[in-house]
């Protein structure tokens, strides 16, 4: 007899409460190891892939991809050939589990028979320890207890049946003039592991492609965008004929559609929430200054020949930064935080660097840790990193938490500036616009110079006018000629 042990839905940082399914790398049927990845999935602040806590077979799968689950909820299923400790893995209400004995076969499961100790009284099951996951300590479970579950619709349709009493089997589900037993083995059966970026998977949704009958083009079979496009056939090739003429707007949505609703969640859901957050909560004050950047501009094309730098971006956002960390350093006072509940200014003798980056998943904020310990080689690699890793939507939880000070590039959707809000846990948060060409008095002559602006919001609780205005002056006179200050020739 083998142990079918069930995987819950972990927290995997800062608390988190939900979770979307992005993607299953397993199915029923499917052998599995300790720490294989078996599933990814979008937090509110990350792509994250969970790693299988055992090895064994894969039993059975109860959530589809593209579902949004609370942390606890079960996810998967897995008959393991050794018996293990009564428990499952992640966090569980009291008294739920779904630790069951089930035949070794998992290709054709047959109902969950009771578990053996819930025909004893609770009082007289021992205590065991359950197994556990990163982010979980080790705590102890009461006695299992049966608990039936509805499945979910699957993406085609078919609904599975309720689980019914203990060694009652379960009706058979007819789909497509088959008869299949359980709720995944009908849905995976069906479907292979789909492999796609969420760039990917968010194109197939706009285009409505279903991903699971794309003929995948990339590399280990993963489905690229030409592979959606191709898939959407007249679709796309419609609406790329009317944007080339016809209405001044545009092409409307091939479904007709007036209006779309899209779900607050993940990235965007938090991201609304800190802002609303931070505006309601921080009084802000916002500055900003002209400055002349030809000199800066023609650092950077001076450091992209650099050997040492070969295969690193390098743009005017490495001397912005290395501008406000020399800022920084030098008036402490704007790298704290306000900590209401204890009445206390906290000074950060570090900094954490955060870059406001736009992603397909939204608008994330990772930081580089300890920027003002790495010099300027090491400052653009750092942030070379941070971007793509970015948007490549692979950002940690751990990267976007323990920022001090942040940088918004705007430059790079052609704006001037604006009035950025504040990070929350932050008290400062600098603005970059594009460089533009202007007439400009320099060396006493009026000549055609490259111009930015920079726009410093603080938080005016701790500081004030003084202190912003001089953080904002020095990353200024710094940008008029980094090399300067940089020692560079």
């Amino acid at each position: 007899m083998s142990e079918v042990r069930t995987f819950r839905l972990p927290d995997v940082g800062e608390g988190l409460t939900e979770a979307e399914i992005l993607s299953w790398h397993v199915k029923p049927g499917d052998a599995v190891t300790v720490n294989q990845t078996i599933v990814e999935i979008e937090t509110a602040k990350a792509a994250v892939e969970l790693p299988c806590p055992f090895a064994g077979v894969v039993a059975e799968v109860f959530v589809s991809e593209g579902e949004v689950v609370e942390v606890g909820t079960p996810i998967l299923s897995i008959s393991t050939d050794a018996p293990a400790p009564a428990g499952d893995v992640g966090p569980a209400p009291a008294g739920d589990t779904a630790t069951t004995a089930a035949p070794a076969a998992p290709a054709e499961p047959a109902a969950e028979p009771a578990p053996a100790a819930a025909a004893a009284p609770a009082a007289a099951a021992p205590a065991a320890r359950e197994a556990v996951l990163v982010g979980y300590g080790v705590k102890q479970t009461a006695t299992p207890v049966r608990r039936a579950r509805v499945l979910s619709r699957d993406p085609h349709g078919t609904t599975a049946p309720e689980a019914g009493p203990p060694g009652e089997a379960v009706k058979p589900v007819r789909h497509g003039g088959l008869e299949v037993g359980r709720h995944a083995e009908e849905v995976l059966s069906r479907r292979s592991v789909v492999l796609a970026k969420p760039p990917v998977r968010r194109l197939a949704k706009d285009l409505d492609v279903d991903l699971a009958v794309v003929a995948p083009t990339g590399p280990g079979g993963v489905i690229t965008r030409d592979d959606v496009q191709r898939a959407a056939g007249g679709r796309g090739a419609a609406a790329a004929s009317a944007r080339a003429g016809g209405a001044l707007g545009g092409p409307r949505p091939a479904s007709g559609e007036r209006e779309t609703r899209t779900p607050v969640k993940g990235v965007v859901a938090l991201m609304a929430e800190a802002m609303v957050s931070s505006a309601f909560t921080a009084p802000h004050v916002t500055e900003w200054v002209e400055v002349d950047v030809t000199r800066t501009l023609e650092l950077v094309d001076r450091l992209k020949a650099r050997p040492e730098l070969e295969g690193t971006r390098v743009s005017p956002l490495l001397l912005v930064a290395a501008g406000l960390i020399r800022a920084v350093r030098r008036n402490p006072g704007i790298n704290a935080v306000w900590d209401a509940e204890a009445r206390e200014i906290v000074t950060k003798h570090y900094v954490n660097l955060g870059i406001a980056a736009a992603t397909p998943r939204g608008l994330v904020v990772p930081n580089v840790k300890d920027a003002d310990q790495l010099d300027l080689v090491g400052l653009a690699r750092a942030l070379h990193d941070l971007v793509e890793t970015a948007k490549s939507g692979r950002t940690s939880v751990a990267d976007m938490s323990g920022g001090t000070i942040t940088i918004t590039n705007v430059g790079v959707f052609g704006v001037d500036g604006g009035t950025p809000i504040i990070n929350p846990g932050e008290s400062a948060i600098l603005a970059v616009g594009r460089a533009v060409a202007k007439p400009w008095v320099h060396e006493g002559e009026v000549r055609v110079r490259q111009i930015m602006q920079l726009t410093l919001s603080f938080d005016h609780r701790l500081v004030d006018g003084a202190l912003g205005s001089t953080v904002l002056a020095d990353v200024a006179r710094f940008l008029e000629d980094p090399a300067v200050d940089l020692a560079l020739g």
